[in-house]
């Protein structure tokens, strides 16, 4: 595959102002800021809270292994969203019903080997919605491309994804993978729910064929629901004292929290929305490869990149036509 030639970006990215979370909560208790971080960003809830809680050593392996299971079921909720209702939605396909997933919340002690293995019925239906009558994502590069083909699951859905873009239009190249030291690095990385899955037949694949862009990016979502039905969403980490980097829906999530006593004096947050928005990060990439004559199609490729906050896509050069 040849990458498209380098473009000037025909929208441009704006991100709304973030929250003044210093402001919110240094000086506050350990407990009260353990609480709030959840709230804040409710839509990764689970993962707030694991994360705090694994960075400050409060994490047993009971509330562990409870933790790593709500946020399965976090992933899980946000993936059947886009593939059965928004990108379905953006594409006019429809939406399509969304299988209903256990309750976790209900369960105290939550098995490690997975959703599907421990629910049945609901672990099932997930699968066999997404996956089709195999009930298991493709595992190699032919079986992928059989089921693309096909009207099994989610593949329609996949199917009008790649049809809209081009191989080499929309990708981000071989960014750094996020990993315990890059986290922190002003680099811009590939933090994402595909760089959990960038050694699978079948992103390798479709990184040589299409390059990693919106149907890469989609697909890691099949892949990443296959490991929380099967149990192997990798578990919070503590990185040091203080530090923590847990999964999320959108990829990884990091915090560092410097305490005295029982008082938060300094907290660092670093999402997977951070290294999508970074400067010469995915989202500039994708823009800058994102031919003039699609520019239409940016509110699917900024629902496939999923920000967490607010951003707008404006036409390239809209101040200047409004001076």
């Amino acid at each position: 595959m040849t990458l498209a030639a380098p473009l000037s970006p025909p929208l441009v990215a704006r991100r709304s102002p973030g929250l003044p979370l210093d402001r919110m909560v240094v000086g506050k208790p350990v407990t009260e800021v353990a609480a709030l971080l959840p709230r804040l960003f409710s839509l990764c809830r689970a993962a707030q809270a694991a994360a705090v809680t694994t960075a400050l050593g409060r994490s047993g392996p009971a509330q562990a292994q409870t933790q790593r299971a709500d946020i399965g079921r976090e992933i899980l909720r946000d993936h059947l969203l886009k593939l059965c209702v928004t990108w379905p939605g953006h594409l006019g396909l429809g939406a399509r019903a969304v299988p209903p997933l256990a309750n976790t919340n209900s369960d105290p002690h939550p098995a490690p080997q997975g959703l599907l293995s421990r629910t049945g019925a609901a672990g099932s239906g997930v699968a066999k919605a997404l996956f089709g009558p195999a009930g298991t994502a493709p595992a190699t590069p032919q079986d992928f491309d059989h089921f693309l083909a096909s009207d099994h699951g989610c593949a329609p859905v996949l199917r009008g994804i790649d049809q809209c873009f081009a191989p080499g239009e929309a990708v981000a190249h071989a960014l750094p993978a996020v990993d315990d030291q890059t986290i922190w690095a002003s680099q811009a990385i590939e933090n994402s729910t595909a760089a959990r899955h960038l050694a699978h037949p079948v992103m390798a694949h479709l990184a040589a064929s299409r390059g990693r862009g919106p149907l890469w990016r989609a697909a890691a979502r099949l892949f990443d629901v296959q490991m929380v039905l099967a149990g192997a969403l990798p578990a919070p980490r503590a990185l040091a004292p203080g530090q923590a980097m847990v999964p999320a829906t959108r990829g990884v999530y990091a915090v560092a929290i410097e305490t005295e006593g029982d008082t938060v004096t300094a907290l660092t947050r670093i999402t997977p929305t951070d290294s999508l928005l970074a400067p010469g990060g995915v989202l500039d990439l994708t823009l800058a490869s994102l031919p003039a004559d699609k520019a239409g199609l940016g509110p699917l490729l900024l629902d496939i990149l999923d920000p967490c906050s607010p951003v707008r896509l404006d036409p390239a050069g809209k101040e200047a036509r409004h001076a």
